[in-house]
């Protein structure tokens, strides 16, 4: 994932302000993403579970960046689709859909995780933050469909 978002940055990096700000915050979530599932670098040899304070930042992260997507710049996607002819608003008509089945994945783990009332929620933690993770590879991808149709329209 962190591979796709540096190929984006490239692609995509410095056209619009909004798109630039929205791939920096999918950045800081895929890096506190891996540092909770402990894929990254870490003077640990066993993996814990990470404490209630990472993840109620992780959501933290999450819920800015979903909130970024759906009321900054999918708005300013679909405008300019709407403006750029019948296939773009057909991509943005099948795609956001889509993205919104990503968005009730991620809103899930964070009513979940994000303000536990027992330690009894760190039994499924693994495994629902692995569904979060496919879910956010999905919905990156789906996000770059639709920056790519923007893109090749201004470019």
């Amino acid at each position: 994932m962190l591979t796709r978002l540096e190929q984006a940055q490239q692609q995509w990096g410095g056209s619009l302000s909004a798109i630039d700000n929205w791939l920096n915050e999918r950045q800081e979530v895929l890096v506190s993403y891996y540092q909770l599932a402990g894929l990254a670098p870490s003077d640990q040899t066993d993996r814990a579970l990470p404490n209630a304070a990472d993840i109620q930042a992780f959501c933290q992260l999450l819920m800015d960046y979903l909130s970024a997507g759906h009321f900054e710049v999918f708005d300013q996607i679909v405008a300019q689709c709407k403006k750029n002819g019948p296939d773009s608003l057909a991509l943005a008509q099948k795609i956001y859909p889509e993205i919104s089945k990503t968005t009730d994945i991620a809103l899930a783990f964070n009513d979940k995780f994000a303000e536990p009332e027992d330690d009894s929620f760190l039994e499924s933690f693994d495994a629902s933050l692995s569904v979060l993770g496919q879910a956010l590879e999905e919905r990156f991808e789906l996000e770059d469909q639709l920056i790519e149709a923007l893109y090749k329209k201004h470019s």
